[in-house]
């Protein structure tokens, strides 16, 4: 009797710390076949190799080195890098993409500099259950009538270069337009938002020439530019397509002859490349710049030393998607498009390189974005010190508003 009153109390306790211990035990991890694969499939030998390519790759690398702790080791499993060109091909990007899940494993894919491109890998990760992050691409369609439950689109898009670079040339006087656009998804968007916009507030648009992807050749729409009267020449191109047209709206005497170019989409490398002298004055819209504040300088020294450049924001983009993609992970328990994207829905992304962000319904990460103004060289002091920041725009200032979403996963 002594001995069973003896044991019942004990058998009690030990049961409350088994029950403890249980509850303290660590959620089971579910990794698929025991590997983290990121794939980044972008530009490495085209137009927009300089704002891409071999970056981004460098940009993934730092978020798994950073995450890991350099063990490349996450919940105890390996976390992998793989990289290929879809040389600015949907059909070439879709094929990899394709090979890459169902033959590869891939879990994730990201970068995707090219708004055609971009459209087809979200649409194949949407059939796949496979996380898409978009860093490169601009089209609004990625979050409107395109948007994917598995993807997201992190950096930049086209409604938001309009709001910044557009309204400020509006407010500077160009209220008169004409565009040179990228013969594609992105650029018939970025003509398409910036023209909403330019109508919106009063100006007017006189026309529009649409060019192929890698023209060397822009005088026959430069001509018609400059004989249409606009005020505004709209660069509704980007990278190698908008070094090349600044330099011949620059030699055929439009900028002498009163037109006013606008990059409506620049990055840092086609400022490098160009030249302050060339560039200098121009607005442009941006979600990252290396040089914002302590934090953004501390993570683009760490990218300098191993791309012996500045980060341009879709490379310093895919660095971010990556991170807060395997801290999803970490966070989770799982590489399951699922649960990964209903975490990183819950959660603030504050990083080196964004600021205040939240993914939306529709997969559009809304976060501030910054018009920065081209500075004179008298002006720059350091190398690469190229901007003057003139205004912060807060996410939900910068990109559509939800309820004009045509997105079918959002809640009307």
């Amino acid at each position: 009797m002594k001995l069973r009153s003896l044991i019942s109390p004990l058998s009690g306790t030990l049961l409350s710390l088994l029950a403890g211990v249980s509850l303290a035990a660590p959620k089971a991890v579910k990794v698929s076949d025991d590997v983290i694969k990121v794939g980044v499939l972008t530009d490495f030998s085209g137009v927009y190799s300089d704002l891409s390519g071999q970056g981004s790759l460098i940009g993934a690398q730092m978020a798994v080195d950073e995450i890991t702790g350099g063990t490349g080791k996450l919940l105890g499993k390996k976390v992998e890098v793989v990289s290929a060109d879809h040389q600015n091909k949907a059909d070439v990007a879709a094929s990899k993409a394709r090979t890459w899940f169902d033959v590869e494993k891939v879990d994730a894919i990201v970068g995707l500099t090219n708004s055609a491109a971009a459209l087809a890998v979200q649409e194949l990760g949407k059939e796949k259950s496979r996380m898409v992050l978009i860093s490169g691409a601009g089209s609004t369609a990625l979050t409107g009538k395109n948007c994917s439950p598995t993807g997201i689109h992190w950096m930049y898009d086209t409604y938001a270069l309009a709001t910044g670079t557009g309204a400020a040339v509006l407010k500077e006087g160009g209220d008169s337009w004409y565009f040179l656009t990228a013969d594609y998804a992105f650029g018939h968007s970025l003509e398409g938002d910036t023209t909403t916009m330019v109508k919106a507030k009063g100006g007017k648009v006189l026309g529009s020439s649409r060019h192929p992807l890698n023209t060397t050749d822009f005088s026959s729409y430069l001509l018609k530019a400059q004989a249409s009267g606009a005020k505004i020449l709209g660069l509704a191109n980007a990278g190698g397509d908008l070094i090349n047209s600044v330099k011949q709206a620059k030699e055929f005497g439009l900028t002498d002859s009163g037109i006013q170019l606008a990059g409506l989409l620049v990055f840092i490398s086609d400022v490098h490349s160009l030249g302050l002298e060339t560039t200098q004055g121009m607005y442009l819209t941006e979600g990252f710049y290396w040089d914002l504040d302590d934090k953004s300088r501390a993570w683009s020294k760490g990218f300098f030393e191993r791309a012996k450049k500045q980060p341009t924001m879709d490379q310093a983009g895919v660095y971010s998607s990556v991170y807060n993609y395997l801290k999803a992970i970490e966070a989770t328990g799982t590489d399951e498009a699922g649960p990964v994207v209903k975490h990183l829905k819950s959660i603030t992304i504050n990083d080196p390189v964004i600021r205040n962000g939240k993914i939306r319904d529709d997969g559009r990460l809304v976060h501030d974005m910054y018009l920065l103004q081209v500075k004179k060289p008298s002006e720059s002091k350091k190398p690469w010190d190229y901007y003057t920041v003139k205004q912060t725009i807060p996410g939900d200032q910068a990109f559509k508003p939800l309820a004009q979403s045509e997105c079918t996963l959002v809640k009307k």
